[in-house]
């Protein structure tokens, strides 16, 4: 049995609005929790965008499906187990369609874009099972997140093992190019990572610290998916390139406006858990910049996890601050800039997807 002492965020019930304080806890884990069955069922994708998105490449995203299910078989069950249950939570699979319509875009005619789309989307879930580690996360996608199920060793473990088989997928693809795009880009979500743990309670983070941070953890992703469509294809790539960083820079903020303005329902995860978290995100850096010393001040102490407010009162500051509108701004130059960049590409069905995608990113946070 091994004790592991983390800062955890607790929140509490009081007058329907939600207060927010830091507990320390002590976590008892151990490798007797009961397992639910194995989930041998086909995935479910469950777009929260039109359909007619997936319309193009329909035949090679059912492909991709069927390639997940195979990779992610194994001898150990409990990889089987978490692995699934992950992969089968009605996420979007954005990242791997990136991909898909990357290479089509650019007139690519093989098949590797379909083990490429597969590698991206186990680096996307090995991420997520170690951040909801980090976060001590409980909801994901609006269901029990593998952490609180089985517990973080496992969840840890099984992620690891997701990144290895992306690498042994690379190898099978065999391109040096696209091994160094997923390589870097790997190297920088860990690099992310860690920043956003450093700052974490650090109420004074700039502006150009939240950019850089949201640039490792989620655009880099999104630039290698849509970079490796275009070095598939032989052309394109820095084109690519350029739409998929600002696609990924325009989701992250969208979702940490949606932390302030979202529902669990719509988000699948508790509303304010960046600011229980001590995450000073774009929305609440405006406001601090904005609001008179007293008042950010107060905010401070709060990030810092000194005090406890209802969620609602700084829900209201940041919506009177403007902050959530500057945020959007923001999103939107993101998607303007994705949508610039695919203006160098040829009109088709795939290039039009591609816009109508950045296009999602921020009409989620309308």
């Amino acid at each position: 049995m091994q004790q592991l002492f983390t800062w955890i965020t607790k929140p509490t019930q009081k007058c329907n609005t939600l207060v927010f304080s830091r507990t320390l806890v002590t976590f008892m884990l151990t490798d007797q929790r009961p397992l639910p069955s194995i989930i041998k069922t086909q995935l479910k994708t469950v777009p929260s965008l039109s359909s007619s998105l997936y319309k193009p490449v329909k035949a090679d995203f059912a492909s991709v499906n069927r390639l997940i299910i195979e990779r992610l078989s194994s001898d150990v069950e409990l990889v089987e187990n978490i692995g699934n249950y992950i992969v089968d939570s009605g996420g979007k699979r954005l990242r791997p369609l990136v991909v898909l319509l990357s290479a089509l875009a650019n007139g690519y005619a093989g098949q590797d874009h379909i083990k490429a789309a597969v590698i991206i989307e186990f680096i996307h879930t090995a991420t997520l099972l170690h951040d909801d580690v980090v976060d001590v996360s409980a909801l994901r996608r609006g269901r029990q997140t593998a952490n609180s199920h089985w517990g973080n060793a496992p969840s840890v473990l099984v992620g690891d093992f997701l990144y290895s088989r992306a690498f042994q997928m690379l190898v099978e693809i065999a391109d040096l190019s696209i091994m160094s795009i997923i390589a870097d880009a790997s190297n920088l979500i860990s690099e992310g990572e860690v920043q956003q743990l450093a700052n974490a309670g650090n109420p004074d983070i700039s502006q150009e610290i939240y950019t850089e941070v949201i640039f490792k953890k989620t655009a880099v992703l999104f630039e290698a998916a849509a970079r490796t469509g275009g070095v598939l294809a032989g052309v394109g790539e820095k084109t690519m390139a350029r739409y998929g960083r600002h696609l990924g820079m325009a989701f992250q903020i969208s979702d940490d406006i949606l932390d302030y303005k979202g529902s669990s329902r719509s988000t699948g995860k508790q509303i304010g858990a960046d600011l229980a978290e001590g995450k000073m995100t774009l929305p609440l850096i405006f406001t601090r910049d904005q609001i008179d010393s007293c008042q950010a001040e107060v905010l401070r102490e709060l990030v810092r996890g000194e005090k406890s407010q209802d969620f609602s009162e700084i829900l209201d500051l940041v919506k009177r601050s403007g902050g959530l509108d500057y945020a959007l701004d923001v999103a939107k130059n993101e998607v303007h800039q994705a949508c610039e960049a695919l203006g160098e590409l040829p009109s088709n069905e795939f290039t039009r997807a591609l816009r109508s995608i950045a296009e999602f990113a921020v009409l989620r946070a309308v």
